[in-house]
């Protein structure tokens, strides 16, 4: 069986090779900035460090908050090792109260639509009690219905996420896409290879509940946040696009 501990390792093997939204986070951050551009930046679901640490490189100050302490305890490290203006906090992005406010609050890799509809309008009234006047919040959603699909024997399929790391491999391959009710369930095979060859494996599986962006905006306006735009993040061979929406703080 997998240990929880590794959850951090997962998350860099699936997810820290992605970058095709790191432009748009550097440029909405720098837009909600002041002197020279820089934000101080709250992101929601930080996991450990992808979008933050990229931040921090361009001279933001960012507060990462996760609930898993693993994923909160490798971004600490990083950007310690790193020189860098980050720090990650555990908490629940539906309960937060951090005592100060952001000029730019960011969450990314559908953060939002891994909560049902009353935890999202609980995590919205915290982005909005955390923004400054003025602040910007940005959410990424998958919001095109999912194809169905799940691989078959002999069909070529993707391709696993691999990486090595002090003698053990570690891999995640997509095994299906099922629309469930009102969510998108996402399967995964992990398996790890030991220095000495013995194989572990386990199925990972992820609910996104389907969300628009029609709706998301509603739902954020009766949190008093007002939109302001909708930008896109491609889609890449390994990566679904998704659609950032943009959205203003209380002045």
């Amino acid at each position: 069986m997998i240990a929880a501990r590794d959850e951090a390792i997962w998350h860099d093997v699936e997810c820290g090779a992605y970058a095709a939204d790191l432009a748009l986070w550097s440029e909405l951050a720098g837009s909600a900035g002041w002197g020279g551009g820089r934000a101080d930046v709250l992101e929601l679901g930080c996991g450990t460090g992808r979008v933050a640490i990229h931040l921090a490189r361009r001279g933001h100050r960012v507060t990462g908050v996760d609930l898993d302490p693993a994923l909160v305890e490798a971004l600490a490290e990083r950007a310690l090792g790193a020189g860098l203006a980050a720090q990650a906090i555990r908490g629940d992005v539906r309960e937060l109260e951090l005592g100060r406010r952001f000029g730019f609050v960011a969450g990314p890799m559908q953060i939002v639509q891994l909560l049902d509809e009353r935890g999202r309008a609980a995590a919205l009234d915290a982005v909005a009690a955390h923004l400054a006047p003025g602040g910007l919040a940005a959410l990424a959603i998958l919001d095109r219905p999912a194809a169905p699909w799940r691989a078959g024997p002999g069909e070529p399929g993707p391709t696993p996420d691999v990486r090595e790391l002090d003698g053990w491999i570690y891999s995640s391959l997509p095994l299906a896409v099922e629309l469930d009710d009102d969510a998108i369930v996402l399967r995964r095979l992990r398996q790890t290879v030991s220095p000495g060859g013995e194989l572990a494996e386990a199925e990972d599986v992820v609910r996104v509940h389907q969300l628009s962006a029609d709706r998301l905006e509603r739902e954020a306006g009766a949190a008093g946040l007002r939109p302001r735009e909708r930008r896109q993040v491609a889609p890449t061979d390994d990566h679904l696009g998704s659609t950032v929406v943009v959205l203003e703080g209380p002045r």
